[in-house]
């Protein structure tokens, strides 16, 4: 279960990582008056990031050491990134929401007649409305997961 923990961590991470560079790219670090940038702070987007990169090499100490500690020291990292994560995805439901009711928006089941004349990526709002639902969800699930995971293997749950 200890590995399962860390394939699906790492996997976490790689969806994070998407999330991130996303949300750079769309201008998320830089914060405006204009409808631009973001709505999340930027230390609560790199908090995230850091402390669920540092929780990761310390569940990676935890298997190369097998110490408690350190495991414990993970899973409580773990959940303040959980919790981090949680609040970004509370902010970011009504921007989801914004985007999904904005007129002339263009669906996957819009025929390609249906799309705008205009080719331009240029698109107002805050960086994060350019996430995609289905990386959003993957990466909550499998930070969900890894997290009951590494709670159950420190609780000696299905171990040897």
């Amino acid at each position: 279960m200890d590995v399962a923990a860390l394939i699906l961590w790492i996997l976490t991470a790689g969806g994070g990582f998407y999330l991130l560079a996303t949300w750079i790219a769309n201008g998320g670090a830089r914060r405006t008056d204009t409808g631009t940038g973001s709505n999340f702070p930027a230390p609560l987007i790199f908090g995230h990031m850091l402390l669920a990169a540092v929780g990761l090499i310390v569940w990676i100490a935890y298997l190369a050491s097998d110490s408690d500690a350190a495991g414990w020291i993970a899973f409580t990292l773990l959940a303040v990134v959980a919790l981090l994560g949680f609040t970004m995805f509370a902010k970011w439901i009504p921007t989801y929401r914004a985007a999904q009711a904005a007129p002339g928006r263009v669906t996957a089941r819009a025929a390609p007649s249906a799309r705008p004349a205009s080719t331009s990526t240029s698109v107002t709002g805050p960086a994060e409305r350019h996430f995609p639902l289905p990386i959003v969800i993957g990466h909550g699930v499998l930070a969900a997961t890894t997290l009951v995971l590494v709670l159950l293997t420190m609780l000696g749950v299905g171990g040897s």
